[in-house]
């Protein structure tokens, strides 16, 4: 007797189970119900929008003053050429010299890409845009280019020097150094071209 009351009990349990799955089983198309919808869904603020949660009422605010961007820690800034002269001596260069082939194949193509409209192909100041009536820029290949440290050279593609303007919004910090890899390579090139031609 024990047992058909069991049975019974264990038999209810099942068919209410099944009875449940049937219930609320899961429709696809439609969404699912939410019980706190202000959890899940609230209105977003455009970023130019007017926004009364901040004292200022913009919903666009400036970073905490001293932010640094992770990996990208400030660069000393120099406005001038006495004082970009000066900053390769803040700066280090990542990358050294047996550096891997790819690193300077990249340099190349940023080069071909971001340089050679001015600087030419090679680095000697004929490219197209000189050519078009533009001051040309020095000679990558002169005598005070291969003077120029790697990080002088890193400070003047960043901020920019005399006609050449800044590119460090076009080139991202670590393709400049691949390029400067890239153009100490073309300067190991002409040496070698200058000293089989005496």
């Amino acid at each position: 007797m024990h047992i058909r009351w069991i049975n019974l009990l264990l038999l209810t349990l099942l068919v209410l189970l099944v009875g449940t799955i049937f219930i609320v089983r899961r429709n696809y198309p439609t969404r699912n119900v939410e019980l706190l919808p202000g959890m899940v869904s609230y209105v977003a603020y455009n970023a130019q929008s007017v926004n009364p949660n901040f004292a200022d009422g913009k919903t666009l605010q400036r970073p905490v003053a001293g932010t640094v961007v992770r990996g990208f820690p400030p660069l000393p800034s120099a406005d001038t050429t006495a004082v970009a002269m000066s900053v390769g001596e803040k700066l280090t260069n990542p990358l050294n010299v047996n550096d891997s082939i790819a690193a300077v194949e990249r340099g190349a193509t940023v080069f071909a890409n971001i340089c050679k409209p001015c600087h030419g192909a090679r680095g000697a100041g004929d490219g197209i845009i000189p050519q078009k009536g533009y001051p040309p820029p020095p000679s990558l290949l002169a005598e005070n280019a291969l003077k120029l440290r790697d990080e002088q050279i890193f400070n003047i593609i960043t901020n920019g020097q005399r006609n050449m303007p800044s590119f460090a919004t076009q080139v991202v910090r670590q393709d400049r150094w691949r390029v400067i890899r890239y153009i100490r390579s073309l300067q190991q090139q002409s040496l070698q071209k200058n000293i089989a031609a005496q």
